[in-house]
């Protein structure tokens, strides 16, 4: 680990300390939700970034600690970072100045640790925290614009008991989220003052497996067969919402299991990708018309042993799938998308445990639960590593997605934020 060159010691409400070497310039790009502007992982617009690590990885420039507990990622934008963190008095919405690291004010989301990677959208920005409180803040004060409580405005639960875990979508005018109640598994909030526009049903006829209430995805946004609607993995399996007024489309149970239901799934055309832990599997559905009503239909289907996502997510890219495969495991694996063929497969990678994964420049990074960051070639020829290191800290399980904006890698580690240079 890099030594910093000065200490600043700050008491903002915790005791709070920033180890810098170098303060970077405010952000010209934004990653301003859960897996970036279009929630797929991947860093467009970032270019001239290292293609190989020396055993030592890439610079650290910065640490932030104080941060709190909790598995929540980061946002960024408009140069401000956003995350979550359980501290003394509970949990806390937190922004910090990109450019220095200065914490710029807290705000309280209830309690326990978070998980939610908070969303934001012009001046304001969306937290929730476990148990179901959901807050809109602005950006500039912290001060909380509304308020909802999944539990109490909308009877919401989770399917099991690690809490909700979402990163809400803004949507023009809306913000879609996930209570998991049965007559509001999801809903469409007016972003600007929390009033409900719309709630959707859990279809009645989704099927047995899996369990009630919301899962620990995230929403993502199809236009399959010119007809624009949220897909959601919940605690049923897989469903589609109109997006104009919340009906639903069709949903797919074989995909859910009864523990816990992770992976954000995949969006490409007229496909959705979707993969659960637990020897559960993967599929390719394919959206169909039949009639004036979509109907969904099973491509194929990866039995566990040859493809499970746990919760390190998934990326679709050049027509491939590339993963972490296995219950708790990050075995590098890239498939063909269309045909679920194995088209490589990495052993057990230089980490363990399962691997949150990201692709920026032609490059997947996987951060492993063990503190261990790969660099591996997002190419179907083969599987090439291209150098992995340990992470400055690891205060607990590695499990935060990690983000790279304008040459620069963040991995939020519990109480830490660790800011990595990978430029050239």
């Amino acid at each position: 680990m890099l030594q910093s060159n000065f200490h600043l010691f700050c008491t903002l409400g915790f005791a709070a300390a920033f180890t810098l070497q170098q303060l970077g310039p405010a952000s010209a790009n934004d990653w301003p939700s859960w897996r970036g502007p279009y929630r797929n992982g991947i860093a467009t617009d970032e270019t001239g970034l290292q293609s190989e690590w020396s055993d030592n990885g890439p610079e650290l420039k910065w640490q932030i600690d104080g941060l709190g507990r909790g598995y929540s990622s980061i946002a960024i934008s408009d140069g401000r970072i956003f995350t979550m963190g359980k501290r003394k008095d509970g949990c806390e919405l937190i922004a910090l100045d990109l450019k220095n690291g200065r914490e710029l004010w807290s705000t309280r989301v209830g309690g326990g640790d978070p998980n939610c990677t908070p969303t934001v959208d012009g001046g304001l920005a969306y937290a929730l925290g476990r148990d179901g409180d959901l807050i809109c803040a602005d950006v500039a004060t912290g001060e909380i614009v509304w308020q909802k409580s999944f539990p109490k405005d909308f009877g919401g639960r989770m399917m099991s008991g690690w809490g909700y875990s979402e990163s809400p979508l803004v949507d023009g005018d809306r913000l879609i989220c996930t209570p998991g109640a049965n007559d509001a598994v999801v809903v469409a909030l007016d972003k600007k003052t929390g009033a409900t526009i719309w709630k959707s049903a859990m279809p009645d006829d989704i099927g047995r497996r899996g369990k009630d209430g919301a899962g620990y995805s995230s929403i993502v946004v199809s236009y399959a067969r010119d007809v624009k609607q949220y897909i959601q993995l919940t605690g049923r399996g897989v469903i589609s919402i109109d997006a104009e007024d919340g009906s639903q489309l069709w949903s797919y149970n074989r995909i859910a299991n009864g523990t816990a239901n992770i992976p954000t799934p995949l969006v490409k055309g007229d496909s959705v990708f979707c993969s659960t832990g637990y020897g559960t599997g993967a599929a390719l559905l394919l959206v169909k018309k039949e009639g004036d009503r979509l109907v969904v239909e099973e491509k194929y289907f990866l039995d566990a042993k040859n493809m499970q996502n746990h919760h390190g997510g998934m990326i679709v890219y050049a027509d491939h799938i590339y993963c972490g495969h296995g219950h708790n495991n990050g075995f590098p694996l890239c498939i063909e998308f269309s045909t679920g063929k194995e088209v490589w497969a990495g052993g057990r990678g230089p980490g363990s445990g399962s691997a949150a994964i990201l692709l920026a420049d032609g490059h997947l990074y996987f951060r492993y639960e063990d503190g261990t960051l790969a660099l591996i070639e997002a190419t179907p020829e083969a599987y090439r590593l291209k150098g992995s290191f340990k992470l400055a800290t690891k205060n607990g399980k590695s499990w935060p997605h990690p983000v790279i904006v304008d040459g620069l890698l963040y991995a939020r580690d519990q109480n830490a934020l660790l800011c990595y240079d990978i430029r050239k």
